[in-house]
């Protein structure tokens, strides 16, 4: 092949590349599937609020996740048996149960609307980091959780947030039972 059809490919490959790029890019955040324009985008997202408003949270599909690190939120709670309070994001009071040094299950309130549905989810990724700048000298071998599967409870509030609170496999009562394999979607 000479020097000129090698160039005319790359020609055209670029053009049709440039050509279709428009094409092949992702849908816009917030635009529908069925192609409305601004109005349709705002009862599209008029329908997802109603649906939170009248108690739908599990119909709520989560778009961002916030993971965060139950074992340090708990702290040395985990030694008295009760409800505790773990967390608190604006109308929503995340608690979990304790019996007998580990984590019953976990319950999510909304001020208003009542309890929220939790699910229950299962890794051997840790989602959650710990809090502040740990050098990796001063860690003690004994707080360091290798190969260990991850247990995390989460809900979704109206804005389509996933508070996902993770534990280690070994505070968690009864283990992955009800669990789910978590598979992140955003």
């Amino acid at each position: 092949m000479t020097y000129v059809h090698r160039l005319l490919i790359v020609f055209a490959a670029a053009f049709s590349l440039a050509a279709l790029g428009p094409l092949a890019l992702a849908q816009e955040k917030g635009k529908s599937d069925k192609g409305g324009g601004p109005d349709q985008m705002q009862s599209d997202k008029g329908a997802a609020k109603g649906k939170a408003d009248k108690g739908g949270h599990d119909k709520v599909k989560p778009v961002k996740g916030n993971h965060h690190n139950g074992k340090d939120l708990l702290g040395d709670k985990i030694k008295t048996n009760g409800h505790h309070v773990i967390d608190k994001k604006g109308d929503y009071t995340a608690a979990v149960d304790v019996q007998g040094g580990k984590i019953a299950g976990m319950k999510v309130t909304h001020a208003t609307k009542g309890d929220i549905p939790v699910t229950k989810y299962k890794t051997t990724k840790k989602m959650a980091q710990a809090r502040g700048l740990k050098l990796a000298a001063f860690v003690p071998v004994q707080a360091i959780y290798l190969g260990t599967t991850y247990i995390g409870y989460a809900y979704v509030d109206e804005f389509g947030n996933e508070e996902i609170y993770w534990y280690p496999y070994d505070m968690i009562l009864d283990g992955d039972t009800g669990a789910v394999e978590y598979v992140p979607v955003y």
